[in-house]
C-alpha cells in the first residue's frame, strides 16, 4: 500500500485537492482534523493543553476554543512549539494505526495524509512520498483574509509554517493551485493517472 502525504501552506490549496483525491474515490485521511478530535475533553491531548495554556482558551462547558488557542500560540513561537510537541506525536500514533488497519484490508492501493505540517512534524519520514500544493504568498494571504482573519493574523499563520520553497524541495509531486480550479483538477487527474501506472 503507497501511503503518500498531501501538505502546502496554509490556504494553499490543499483541502481543494484533498476533495479531489476523494471525488476520484482515494482514501484521504485528514490529520489535521483528527487532532482536532484529539483535543476534546476526554481525549488524550486535552488535560495537557489545559494544563500548559489555561482554562481560559476553554469555552463555559469545557471545550477547547480553537480561536482563543489559535490567537495564544500564533503570537508565540514557543507556544506553538509546546502545542505541537503536545498534538503531533498522537496524530502520528493515530494516523500510523489507520494505515495498519487499511494495510490488513487490503482493499487499498494508494492512500493519503493531508496535513498542513507533515514536514514541520516530521511525519515525511513515514512516508513514500509527498504532494506538495502552492501558490502564491499575495494569494495566500488574500484566501486567508477571506476567511475572517486580520491581515497580521494571516500573516502570523503564514509565518508559523515552511516557506512554500522549503517545502517543495520535500516533494515527490507538486500541484499549481494558483490558477484556476478546472487547471488544479488537470494536474490531480494526471498525478491519478501517473500512481495507477506505477501500482
Amino acid at each position: 500500500m503507497l501511503k503518500l502525504g498531501l501538505t502546502g501552506g496554509i490556504a494553499s490549496g490543499k483541502s481543494s485537492v484533498a476533495a479531489m483525491l476523494r471525488d476520484l474515490g482515494f482514501t484521504v485521511l485528514d490529520a489535521d482534523a483528527l487532532g482536532h478530535q484529539l483535543i476534546e475533553p476526554g481525549q488524550p491531548a486535552y488535560e495537557e493543553i489545559i494544563k500548559e495554556f489555561g482554562a481560559a482558551i476553554a469555552w463555559e462547558r469545557g471545550r477547547i476554543d480553537r480561536r482563543k488557542l489559535g490567537a495564544v500560540v500564533f503570537s508565540d513561537p514557543e507556544k506553538l512549539a509546546r502545542l505541537n510537541a503536545i498534538v503531533h506525536p498522537r496524530i502520528r500514533e493515530a494516523t500510523l494505526q489507520k494505515f495498519a488497519a487499511w494495510q490488513r484490508d487490503g482493499n487499498r492501493r494508494v492512500v493519503f495524509v493531508e496535513a498542513a505540517l507533515l514536514v514541520e512534524a516530521g511525519f515525511d519520514k513515514w512516508l513514500d512520498g509527498l504532494i506538495v500544493t502552492w501558490c502564491t504568498p499575495e494569494q495566500q494571504l488574500h484566501r486567508l483574509r477571506s476567511r475572517g482573519l486580520t491581515e497580521s493574523e494571516a500573516r502570523r499563520r503564514i509565518d508559523a509554517q515552511l516557506a512554500p520553497a522549503e517545502k517543495l524541495r520535500h516533494a515527490k509531486y507538486q500541484i499549481d493551485c494558483s490558477t484556476t480550479l478546472e487547471e488544479t483538477r488537470r494536474q490531480v487527474t494526471a498525478l491519478v493517472e501517473t500512481l495507477r501506472r506505477a501500482q
